[in-house]
């Protein structure tokens, strides 16, 4: 999970959501499905409306059949699944980036087409580290450090990238 917004809201967002994880694989003897997670988070965050976690998340994970998932959030549990996806004061400047490189060029065109471009997983990396760093080219308030979760067959790895500091 990857959240933009007020630190202290996120951090115990986070404590929230790691405690009912925890109860959780207690229970039935398995970790929880993305969906499953994405779903307790939107009720988490439902549950906070009146006194809403100042935190807008994007979650990601494996589906049941393996596939990537991803599911983007506002500040009161209102949630999508969607192909990609971002939070944050870069988000305005990211999505139209990913937008131009991911989505097929028309939705007119016959036969339909995916509505996301396949990638690599270096061509993602690749697309991601480019992305972050035009965002803080123009965006002083994008972090110092990116961290690049890529989950594949052979388990989680975690890549860093320096991002320009100012």
């Amino acid at each position: 999970m990857a959240s933009s917004g007020f630190q202290a809201d996120v951090k115990a967002l986070q404590k929230h959501l790691a405690a009912r994880h925890l109860i959780y694989q207690h229970q039935h003897n398995k970790q929880m499905s993305c969906p499953a997670m994405a779903q307790l988070l939107s009720n988490t965050l439902y549950y906070k409306r009146f006194f809403p976690y100042y935190a807008f998340n994007v979650l990601g994970g494996l589906d049941s059949e393996g596939k990537g998932c991803v599911y983007t959030y506002d500040a009161v549990g209102s949630y999508e699944r969607v192909g990609y996806s971002a939070q944050g004061s870069g988000s305005t400047l990211i999505m139209p980036f990913l937008d131009n490189q991911l989505k097929s060029p028309s939705p007119l065109l016959l036969p339909a087409q995916d509505a996301v471009t396949p990638l690599s997983e270096l061509e993602a990396v690749d697309l991601v580290k480019t992305v972050f760093a035009s965002a803080t080219e123009r965006d002083i308030y994008t972090g110092d450090k990116l961290e690049i979760v890529v989950l594949n067959a052979d388990g989680i790895r975690r890549e860093y990238m320096e991002l320009r500091k100012d």
